[in-house]
């Protein structure tokens, strides 16, 4: 998305210097500053319309490209903080990581460059004396645990996405976080992640009042916790195995393919509420929109957000939800549409202890879908259907250093045979787009901007199954299993 040293995503040490929840940034902004003080396709439209979704088959290079936006060194040269002020190791934020975000990402300690108008006191200019420019790179090697036939298995890849990232303070009260993609998958170079913001503060019945505008180009980037899908575990995936085919539309399905317009709020710093509308702003498609397009919008999608977070010295707590409702012509600008009512759930736990914090986030998205248009280009038997998703992730981040994270995931729905049909390696036998399964990943940093990690996907259940789930009932759930080793870097 969201979205910070590494920023989008969220963020890590145990900071040094600790921002009170009730603390504006801008009174930190103030003192003097000492050494310390984040799946669509990037590049293409989502298929909906076929029913298993196209960036759900081999998954895409800009499906994880969502996954680990805004971590950036950029961040650090402007606030003058080491990446761990606002990260659990990246992209996991601290509160100091979420305060930065919500602020607009102006908290500087840089001597900028400034003017004034006419007005007495008044800043009319307010550019940083160093470029807002930083690099995130990814090498890996995956290898499934039986080869795709066809294929050959253990691919490696450098780089499995290059990132140019532009963010930062752009002007008092407005920053920035943009994110520029080269991803292997799609050997393209495309807009990935943008958020732009204002915010500023008030007060209302004596206490602090935080209030912000976001415009941005993907279904919850704008969102300062992990639970959220841009920003969920993991962090980073490979695009090189198989993956399953039915995914809630909010969980990337129209990243990078609609642009969003939103105010939030923080109030007390406590609760937070959000209402963004989005529109098409599909990326290589003839403009305006005409019958050649697909699953442009029909009107606005609303979408809401709340959220109730509370914190101490060692605990921070957050309990939320969130939805949309997305109405979506199949095919052209006129006719039949799908509809997708994602209603979503989540919590997030983080609890510190002298070396080490654990951090704990449970999300469930349901989706019920009313697909006309699908069932008109013979692509659903039934136009009512439902899916559910459920992830659930602990992370142990020993320091700077060292982290251990697992999750279980499920995802669950309608059967349909057409929705989901059955086809070799990324079909359904059943018509079913059952899938769970668990993961582990351990990663070590040996560089706060650098990490080495060993990621291990295993499934009981994919696309239906758990045995011979594809057409040629000679493919189980567990030969998708995935070791995926993998280098991150961000300069």
């Amino acid at each position: 998305m969201a979205s910070h040293c590494i920023h989008g995503i969220v963020r890590r040490t145990f900071a040094t210097v600790i921002l009170p929840l009730g603390m504006p940034l801008g009174v930190l902004a103030a003192a003097p500053v000492g050494h310390r003080a984040g799946p669509a396709a990037s590049t293409g439209r989502v298929e909906i319309e076929r029913g298993i979704r196209a960036d759900r088959v081999i998954a895409p290079a800009s499906y994880f490209a969502a996954l680990r936006g805004a971590r950036i060194p950029t961040f650090s040269r402007q606030t003058k903080l080491a990446c761990s002020a606002c990260h659990y190791q990246f992209p996991q934020l601290t509160s100091f990581g979420r305060m930065f975000k919500l602020n607009g990402y102006t908290l500087t300690g840089l001597t900028v460059i400034g003017g004034q108008s006419d007005t007495a006191g008044k800043e009319s200019l307010r550019l940083a004396p160093i470029a807002p420019a930083s690099v995130m790179m990814v090498a890996s090697l995956t290898h499934t645990s039986k080869v795709v036939p066809g294929t050959q298995n253990n691919t490696a890849v450098l780089p499995q996405e290059m990132s140019l990232f532009l963010a930062g303070e752009l002007s008092p009260k407005v920053g920035a976080f943009t994110q520029i993609t080269y991803a292997a998958a799609d050997g393209a170079l495309a807009v990935d992640n943008l958020d732009f913001r204002f915010a500023t503060h008030s007060t209302l019945a004596a206490r602090d009042l935080l209030f912000g505008v976001t415009l941005h180009n993907n279904p919850t980037v704008q969102d300062v916790w992990n639970t959220a899908p841009a920003w969920g575990f993991p962090f980073m995936g490979t695009e090189s195995a198989p993956t399953p085919a039915a995914a809630v539309l909010v969980d990337g399905g129209l990243g990078q393919q609609v642009l969003g317009l939103g105010a939030y709020s923080l109030y007390d710093a406590h609760f937070y509420a959000e209402l963004t509308a989005y529109r098409s702003a599909l990326q290589g498609v003839a403009q305006p929109y005409d019958a050649t397009a697909a699953n442009v919008t029909k009107g606005m999608i609303p979408y809401w957000r709340l959220a109730l977070q509370h914190q101490n010295d060692t605990r921070y707590m957050m309990i939320g939800a969130y939805g949309f409702n997305a109405e979506l012509f199949g095919s052209g600008v006129t006719g039949p549409t799908n509809r997708f009512n994602d209603i979503a759930a989540d919590a997030q736990v983080e609890q510190k202890f002298t070396n080490a914090t654990v951090i704990g986030r449970v999300a469930y998205i349901h989706e019920s879908q009313q697909l006309d248009a699908l069932v008109a280009a013979g692509g659903a038997s039934a136009a009512k259907q439902n899916l559910s998703s459920s992830k659930v992730s602990v992370s142990y981040v020993r320091g700077t250093t060292y982290g251990l994270s697992g999750a279980w995931f499920s995802t669950t729905g309608s059967s349909d045979t057409l929705l989901y049909a059955p086809a070799a390696i990324t079909g359904s036998r059943t018509g079913a787009p059952n899938s769970a399964g668990l993961l582990a990943e351990f990663a070590f940093n040996p560089w706060q901007n650098t990490r080495l990690a060993a990621q291990y996907v295993m499934y009981s259940k994919f696309n239906g199954s758990s045995k011979a789930y594809d057409v040629t009932g000679g493919r189980a759930a567990a030969d998708n299993n995935t070791l995926f080793l993998y280098t991150w870097l961000a300069f």
